[in-house]
């Protein structure tokens, strides 16, 4: 019999995210409880060490760099229509906490009272996944156009990454609302950072919606490592050059 110092039962969200070659499934009773090999336990700490690290290393490269586009951007967000440069939009980050999610402003000001004032729009914008294509939302700035299709509006989610509420690479950011599309996976898809880019957002981004979004974002979790973060941000380059999925 397996004693308790030789196994950890997957019994919450500290344990997800743990790939098949970290983790193993334990028959108890009927049942079966996943459950992280110990030998391994060191493996997935250094590892998660790592991509801390290198999200640090990475943004504070990103920001140097994008700094004059980012200062350029800001300006031309305040000149195509009035309201801040910046959007901070609340989303839910790793074990459920809310934080601010930066953007720069691609809506009008008042884009969330316009929504919910017209309940035509405000209707389809749930039924299509809390997302409107650009082409058919009215809170879309011109400009805001074309910072979505370019995904220029989320350079400054590098800042959120430097402050530890973000990842280069996870499931992309969710609202409250979202998270009920997860039904009981909530707690495993929020025991991991959210990305900047993801395995669903080089998979088709708003081409693909729920329930295969949540499907991806899942997988990304159960599948996670430094390796296949790395191919994720190679395939985000191509996805960024190409628009594919962008609105």
């Amino acid at each position: 019999m397996t004693s308790t110092t030789e196994i950890e039962k997957h019994s919450g969200p500290a344990l997800e995210g743990i790939g098949s070659d970290l983790a193993a499934d334990l028959p108890i009773g009927r049942g079966r409880v996943r459950t992280v090999r110990p030998e391994n336990l060191g493996r997935r700490r250094r590892a998660l060490t790592l991509k801390r690290v290198g999200d640090v290393v990475g943004a504070t490269i990103g920001l140097v760099i994008s700094a004059p586009l980012m200062i350029m951007i800001a300006l031309l967000v305040k000149l195509d229509s009035p309201g801040p440069a910046l959007f901070a939009q609340r989303r839910v980050g790793l074990g459920g906490g809310p934080f601010r999610c930066l953007k720069f402003r691609t809506m009008r000001a008042d884009a969330e009272l316009h929504l919910k004032r017209d309940p035509v729009l405000y209707d389809e914008f749930l039924a299509n996944g809390h997302k409107l294509p650009v082409h058919e939302d009215p809170r879309v700035t011109p400009l805001g156009r074309v910072l979505r299709r370019t995904s220029l509006d989320e350079l400054p989610q590098l800042l959120n990454v430097l402050a530890g509420q973000m990842s280069l690479v996870g499931p992309r950011p969710l609202s409250r609302d979202e998270i009920a599309y997860f039904g009981s996976q909530a707690d495993r898809l929020l025991s991991v950072r959210p990305g900047m880019t993801g395995l669903w957002a080089v998979s088709g981004r708003s081409d693909v919606g729920y329930p295969k979004r949540a499907r991806l974002e899942l997988a990304y979790v159960g599948r996670w490592s430094l390796r296949h973060d790395v191919c994720i941000l190679a395939k985000t380059v191509l996805v960024v050059v190409t628009g594919a999925g962008a609105r």
